[in-house]
């Protein structure tokens, strides 16, 4: 009986992440300095299996800042090495990845079932989003934008009460698949909606006023494929002929300067924008979806980790937009609003200068669709437990963010167009 309680124990701990173990692996942060230290970096990752974590990629390293990237075990001396003969300050913030990500399941919360307060797999996700929106008919309404390349249904949430020509909000989360703090805040804004509608004040208002459409997941396969293989995958998991890596950025498959820059046309790679700008079917279908409901649509949040920042257009270029003014003083005032409840410091900005340049996102392609309001949020933290948020810190992190969001949701209600 105790070798079965054993069994059963190791079994759920590698279902959580199979495949891969990560015994071993480390996540450094080094600080960049000059020209000279991005060089280095470069050749170390030409040399070395390095999957960047912040940026995205090497080629996205700058001169004056961080750089933050998991090493596989076997790697870690001569990485150690490298880093010390060429005099690059480095801190280890991870020192066994796989310790931390079994340490990620450490809510206290008891449900077998699907819970706020830890991370779902997708089945239990989508079997809440039939629930909740049986359960809620006055509220939400489930439909289908598409399928992933692996054939599974995206649904999308409508949020709010029936009523004609009301303008929307769309947000979406798990654009990348590592990223679980980001799906969980999907459902908890779901969950806060139908929780307090009737009895708070604003979400009332909010959902007798406007709509939200929540898609909950946006990239389904990599999300079960972190689940199931490979807790570190970033990217979706489409194959293409003449190579055997899988998977496209998804936030680089968007038709907003498309592959010009800090993305890659190398398949290989963890910011490969892919063959063609929606050539992915997830992308391809929200973005039909939004271009069908255009009309309606007023702003578009989209929901990331990890780095604590608040991002809105540009990012594939350093130019301004037309009321980037307005942008930041918004932006300045929901991160003030969200550091009220726990002190959460975020920073904020255009994409391009205040986290590094990329191409093809969708912040950007839903802001030169006319969606004036348009926002990227990098959630907690800043690096400690990286993708590996622990379940403990999901309520926090969840109720901080909420206050933002209802923010930008007040001011884009008085500022309608």
């Amino acid at each position: 009986m105790w070798a079965l309680l054993a069994l059963v124990t190791v079994t759920l701990v590698s279902a959580h992440h199979g495949g891969e173990h990560f015994d071993g692996e480390k996540v450094f942060r080094v600080q960049v300095g000059e020209e000279d230290h991005v060089a280095f970096l470069q050749e170390l990752a030409s040399t070395h299996q390095i999957d960047f974590w912040k940026p995205d990629s090497v080629a996205q390293i700058q001169p004056h800042s961080t750089a933050d990237f998991r090493v596989k075990a076997e790697d870690v001396p001569a990485v150690e090495d490298f880093l010390e003969k060429h005099e690059l300050q480095y801190e280890v913030l991870i020192s066994n990845l796989r310790l931390m990500l079994e340490a990620q399941f450490d809510s206290q919360v008891r449900a077998t079932g699907h819970s706020y307060e830890k991370y779902n797999e997708w089945e239990k996700i989508e079997a809440w989003t039939e629930q909740v929106a049986r359960e809620n008919p006055d509220l939400i309404s489930r439909s289908a934008i598409g399928t992933t390349f692996e054939g599974r249904t995206m649904h999308l949430l409508k949020v709010g009460k029936a009523g004609p020509n009301k303008p929307a909000i769309f947000m979406d989360c798990g654009f990348h698949a590592r990223e679980w703090i980001s799906p969980a805040f999907c459902q908890w804004f779901v969950r806060e909606a139908v929780r307090t509608y009737g009895r708070e004040i604003h979400m009332t208002e909010f959902l007798d006023k406007l709509d939200f459409y929540v898609l909950p997941v946006f990239n389904i396969d990599g999300y079960v494929h972190t689940w199931t293989k490979n807790r570190m995958w970033r990217k979706t998991r489409s194959t293409q002929a003449g190579t055997s890596c899988v998977g496209t950025d998804p936030n680089r498959n968007f038709d907003a300067g498309w592959c010009e820059i800090g993305a890659s046309r190398s398949p290989c790679d963890e910011t490969y924008c892919g063959p063609a700008a929606e050539s992915e079917k997830e992308t391809k279908a929200l973005a039909d979806f939004i271009r069908s409901n255009r009309a309606s649509i007023k702003a578009y949040l989209t929901i990331h980790s990890y780095s604590q920042m608040m991002l809105y257009p540009y990012s594939y270029d350093y130019k301004l937009t037309a009321n980037n003014v307005e942008l930041n003083a918004l932006a300045k005032a929901a991160v003030k609003e969200l550091a009220t409840l726990h002190g959460t410091k975020y920073t904020y900005g255009p994409g391009a200068t205040t986290i590094y340049p990329a191409a093809g996102g969708s912040d950007d392609w839903a802001y030169d669709q006319g969606i004036r309001y348009s926002f990227t949020f990098e959630l907690r933290d800043k690096g400690r437990y990286g993708f590996a948020l622990p379940e403990s810190q999901i309520r926090a992190t969840c109720e901080e963010t909420m206050l933002a969001i209802k923010h930008i949701t007040g001011y884009v209600l008085e500022h309608l167009y």
